[in-house]
This record gives structure tokens, C-alpha cells and sequence, in this order.
């Protein structure tokens, strides 16, 4: 039985510039074919306009306010909001609160950096 508690997972920084928590995934776990991680967007900032060919996304969010835009559409976010992204969807997500935005992002397959494209190539 795999059991890993959030926090006891190191937090890292995405290619999309998002905080990551990774807490289910082919790389800690004997998940082999999707990733849960919690992701976190500081006040006033944004994750990088982004792309993931061959992975789709729910992002679950927990806390905060924010601006999700995809594809050329923009809706506001709060707490308690699933979002859909399918595979191929440019996306963004921006912190419109005082407070950390904090969200589920659950990825088939799991998450890999390689299968992100930035919108703008830094």
C-alpha cells in the first residue's frame, strides 16, 4: 500500500513556473500511468502560457481566487472549481487574491516536463 503524505514531498518549480508537490506518481509510487500533485501560485503571479501535447489534465481547486484561461477563453476560479484540460489545450492560470492559489493537478499519463511547451520560449 502506497501512502505519501504532502508533506513529506520536496517541493519543486515546473517548467511551467508553478510550486509542485508531488504526491502520486510512477516516480514515488507503484502508480504507473497518472500523477496527483498539489500546485501553488504566489499573489499576483501566473503559471507560463503552456501546452502538454500528449496529457490531459484536471486541475481541483482548494484555495484562493484566480484566472484560468484556455484556449481563448478566460473564466474565473475559486475554490471548489474542476477544470477541464484536454490534451493540446494552451493554458494559464493566474492568482487574482491576497492569498496562495492552491490546486489539485491530476495528469494521464503522469507528468513529465518534456511534455510541456511554453506558449513563449524563455
Amino acid at each position: 500500500m502506497d501512502i505519501v503524505n504532502r508533506d513529506r514531498v520536496q517541493a519543486f518549480v515546473t517548467k511551467d513556473t508553478s510550486i509542485i508537490r508531488e504526491i502520486l506518481s510512477p516516480r514515488n509510487s507503484s502508480i504507473a500511468r497518472q500523477s496527483l500533485a498539489e500546485a501553488t501560485v504566489r499573489p499576483g503571479e501566473a503559471t507560463e502560457e503552456h501546452v502538454h501535447p500528449g496529457t490531459e489534465e484536471i486541475y481541483y481547486l482548494l484555495q484562493g481566487r484566480g484566472r484560468m484561461r484556455l484556449g481563448g477563453e478566460e473564466r474565473e476560479v475559486a475554490p471548489g472549481d474542476g477544470i477541464a484540460i484536454p490534451p493540446g489545450s494552451r493554458h494559464q492560470i493566474r492568482n487574482t487574491g491576497k492569498e496562495d492559489l492552491v490546486f489539485l493537478c491530476c495528469c494521464v499519463p503522469a507528468y513529465q516536463d518534456e511534455d510541456t511547451a511554453l506558449s513563449r520560449p524563455r
